[in-house]
């Protein structure tokens, strides 16, 4: 396919050069001056979309999204896949997906679960929102750039989805950390800890694959001192994004309203900022009950 690639940061970069290895004829564009095996780099967001069967963009936010949208949709063909990576609050995707159906495009909103490590490895998850017309089109780039796509239904869903599961891992992350902390105050050796609650009913991802607590289970940024494989101030965008989607749809999550004021403290006020998520374990370690 032809295939023009708007962000090409840390998770696009990789992902446009896989797409590139796998023999898509692929056109890049970034604010930044980047260069990426295998890709074309273009002078301007409209040139990259110009004449692509799909536009893929992996952009920081709602705002800049709805921005770069109003600049490459007159731009492309009719016809073409308007596919956004971003991980973004549902409104912005919605209004997006409209404006591009109404100029004859085919929208998808496709965040993605997996990382730097999964974009470079071509191992990520998408969760797609859109019409089955426009995901049966962008399936091969899914199978190419991933291993695995669940088409969640209209414009929208994907986003929906992706701020629901990361509102789950925040929450699970903290309950996890404090778990250990409170374990360590009673005098329960960790690797116990891990044996008990990895085979139980408290198990979880984040437990079993991203254990915060170092030396313990499979290798996770804490054995690497907390740097980052997802990190907190991100962990902070999707719970602020899922509280925004709370607002608006009138859904009581008390869990991600605590989850996210934790991370907003932890990133805003203390060390977490450039740390990883699960960085949350040495914060309770020295805090008390008050």
């Amino acid at each position: 396919m032809k295939v023009g690639f708007i962000g090409l940061g840390n998770m696009g970069a990789p992902m446009a050069a896989n797409l590139a290895k796998d023999g898509h004829d692929v056109t890049g564009y970034d604010m930044a001056t980047v260069t990426v095996d295998g890709v074309f780099t273009a002078r301007t967001a409209q040139d990259a979309a110009r004449d692509a069967d799909v536009v893929i963009t992996m952009l920081p936010s709602g705002d800049i999204l709805r921005a770069v949208a109003a600049e490459v949709i007159p731009a492309m063909r009719k016809g073409a896949v308007l596919l956004d990576c971003s991980t973004v609050d549902v409104d912005s995707a919605r209004a997006v997906a409209s404006d591009a159906e109404a100029a004859g495009l085919l929208p998808l909103d496709a965040p993605v679960s997996g990382g730097i490590g999964g974009a470079a490895a071509g191992t990520l998850t998408f969760m797609v929102g859109g019409s089955d017309e426009a995901y049966q089109t962008a399936l091969p780039l899914f199978e190419t750039m991933g291993q695995k796509s669940v088409h969640c239904g209209p414009s929208g869903n994907g986003q929906a989805a992706k701020i629901c599961n990361n509102m789950i891992l925040g929450v699970t992350m903290i309950a996890t950390c404090e778990a250990f902390a409170l374990a360590d105050k009673l005098g329960l050796d960790r690797q116990a800890m891990f044996d008990v609650v990895s085979t139980s009913s408290g198990y979880s991802w984040s437990m079993n694959a991203y254990c915060p607590a170092p030396g313990i289970g499979p290798k996770s940024p804490a054995d690497n001192g907390y740097i980052p494989g997802f990190a907190a101030e991100l962990m902070l965008k999707d719970l602020r994004l899922s509280q925004q989607a709370a607002d608006a749809s009138d859904a009581d999550t008390p869990l991600g309203q605590a989850a996210t004021e934790l991370y907003r403290r932890f990133v805003e006020e203390e060390d977490g900022k450039g740390r990883d998520f699960s960085a949350m374990l040495p914060r309770f370690e020295k805090r008390g009950r008050g």
